[in-house]
């Protein structure tokens, strides 16, 4: 709870004092700069952003180098000096001033970024890591909604210059101190690291860090572009209230609320729908929704100003009502898109080096916001779009990106498949989880009722699974590309095929020889009956080549479901989607006592009278 308050506390005061400074600009721009109000609130974004591409690298190491909670309490001592400077700033009425204050948050959000997400793995366990992430990044994104409508209405405060928004500031810069000195002790990672102070060379090395691992570098680039997303539409939404629709600062802070509390949303229901698991088919789904509703958000959009509107006028018109879904199922499906990315980084990163593997992709995303901010700039001033095209043209821009990526990887696009067939056909419950060992060498052996079974089971398992499957059942079309992606093993009898047999256990040695996770099908065919097959000698020969626990799994109540072989193909009836299913783990049997018969009694224990 401390660190919850820390973190959630310092986003508020970051966007408490970025908003009121946007509301100066944006509504009395005269006043403070008399610059164009669209490419000042550019500028300022990129003024915040700029540190974490300098400084990320640097900070990275400290994060890893030094025992987390004494680094909290001294970047929340700092903010706490940032804030003073910002009210000297406010009373002088100097913007270059609040721009060096902009920045200096900067600066410390680059500080704590690598400390904030590298101190999650060390205080929760695998299974806590989707949940603590979605709990954070809730408390982040409703903070920043706080602050989005605080700071505008303190700024609107009559007054000679903007002292509610300084008392505020330095209020919650106090507070967050206060809850900082409660954070537990999170012991350094790597106390014998040499500090690199040139943050050219650091930095290069952060992204080689990041380049060790596929999946992690995979997962910042997919990171780094929601942010280059996410800061376009959030960014222009003060000048879209004014500009585009007309509108007045309560208009502005109801819109950049229906975003943020979108996110928050979103960030909240990963877990849910993840199965308290790292789900990576939920990326597509999120980048999905992310091009449908930005693109919709331009053809939402007014073709002209009525100047003055207010937001009770706004929301009592019930054609906006598009407006305000589309950007709060923007952030709801980035919520989707950006928790379990974060997750896998922590997830999949050396503990040794995780901090600057995080502060390798803040300097990344960084890198990507600060294109987002020149790429607005630049499209709104020289190329004369109008922000909702803007929109338009990021809705398109991401639609390309994601065609991309799940192409380069299409495990996201295979996972997002399998989330779907087990969130929409079937309602799948799991015990014994705990039983499937979380790294090494395993065999999963289960009874096989339909053709999902391997669907079922690799959605609902932690690790990666490389199933063993008759060969046809392998090339069925659609499934084969989901099967293909996961690298399943197909095989066949020696009587069919001995060539595909003979590969098959090549490929199987190789799984289990490199620590991975084998499904196998006992059976060697999908039940006709219901009723579960005498187990095959199969598994005690791969046991007997290499030596492994066998972890048996039962499949209950899909007998009869869509894809089970109970009734001929064109009579099945849809009576039986959304099926409650179970999928029952038992505990490992060592490799010494493993045989097909010991393996199908334990299946049948499991399975019960449950077909």
């Amino acid at each position: 709870m401390p660190f919850f308050w820390t973190q959630a506390l310092g986003a508020l005061n970051d966007n408490i004092f970025k908003n009121a400074l946007a509301a100066l600009l944006v509504f009395q721009g005269s006043r403070l700069a008399g610059l164009n109000t669209d490419q000042v609130v550019n500028l300022s974004a990129m003024v915040f952003i700029l540190p974490f591409f300098l400084f990320s690298a640097l900070f990275g190491q400290f994060a890893d180098k030094y025992e987390k909670s004494m680094q909290v309490r001294r970047v929340k001592l700092l903010e706490v000096v940032i804030m003073l400077t910002a009210t000297l700033g406010f009373w002088l009425n100097n913007l270059s001033l609040l721009l060096g204050v902009l920045f200096m948050l900067g600066f410390q959000s680059t500080i704590f970024g690598p400390i904030k997400y590298g101190i999650l793995p060390q205080m929760l366990d695998k299974r806590e890591l989707v949940g603590g992430n979605a709990l954070v990044e809730m408390g982040t994104f409703v903070a920043i909604l706080a602050g989005t409508i605080i700071g505008p209405q303190l700024a609107g405060i009559e007054a000679s210059w903007p002292f509610w928004v300084s008392l505020a500031a330095l209020a919650v810069a106090v507070a967050g101190y206060g809850f900082s000195r409660g954070i537990p002790e999170a012991p350094a990672v790597a106390p014998e690291l040499n500090i690199n102070w040139n943050i050219f060379t650091e930095t290069f090395r952060n992204i080689r860090f990041i380049n060790e691992n596929q999946t992690v570098l995979n997962s910042v680039l997919g990171i780094s572009w929601f942010w280059f997303f996410g800061a376009t539409v959030l960014v222009q939404i003060p000048s879209y209230s004014q500009n585009v629709i007309g509108g007045d600062e309560d208009l502005m802070s109801g819109l950049l609320a229906m975003f943020i509390i979108g996110i928050s949303t979103g960030s909240l229901l990963c877990e849910r729908l993840s199965g308290r698991q790292v789900e990576i088919g939920l990326v597509p789904f999120g980048a999905i929704g992310l091009t449908l509703f930005g693109a919709d958000l331009y053809f939402a959009s007014p073709s002209a100003a009525v100047q003055g509107i207010t937001l009770s006028a706004f929301l009592a018109d019930s054609g906006n009502w598009r407006i305000v879904a589309d950007l709060l199922l923007i952030g709801v499906f980035g919520g989707f898109y950006i928790v379990p990315l974060y997750a896998l980084v922590q997830q999949r990163s050396e503990a040794s080096h995780r901090s600057r593997v995080i502060a390798g992709n803040n300097i990344l995303n960084a890198l990507f916001m600060v294109i987002a901010a020149i790429f607005a700039m630049l499209m709104l001033g020289k190329a004369g779009f109008s922000i909702p095209q803007l929109f338009l043209i990021t809705a398109v821009l991401n639609a390309i990106v994601a065609v991309y990526i799940f192409t380069l990887v299409p495990e996201f696009l295979m996972r997002f498949l399998i989330w779907i067939l087990i969130h929409t056909i079937y309602r799948v419950r799991v015990t014994g989880l705990d039983h499937i060992p979380e790294e090494g060498p395993v065999i999963l052996a289960a009874n096989h009722v339909s053709f999902a079974d391997p669907l079922i089971i690799g959605g609902m398992i932690r690790r990666p699974v490389n199933f063993v499957m008759y060969h046809k059942i392998y090339r069925i079309p659609l499934l084969h590309f989901i099967f293909k992606t996961g690298k399943a093993i197909p095989i066949a009898s020696r009587e069919e095929a001995p060539e595909v047999l003979e590969d098959a256990y090549r490929r199987m040695h190789r799984v289990l020889d490199t620590g991975d996770v084998l499904g196998i099908f006992p059976e060697g065919a999908i039940t006709h009956d219901g009723n579960i097959q005498t187990f095959r000698k199969g598994i005690d020969k791969i046991v007997s080549e290499r030596p492994t626990a066998v972890v048996p799994l039962a499949l209950c109540n899909l007998w009869g479901s869509l894809f089970s072989r109970r009734d001929p193909l064109l009579k099945r009836r849809p009576y039986k989607l959304w099926a409650r299913i179970e999928l029952r783990i038992g505990e490992p049997i060592p490799a010494d006592e493993v045989n097909a018969e010991r393996l199908e009694a334990e299946v049948r224990r499991l399975r019960g009278d449950d077909q």
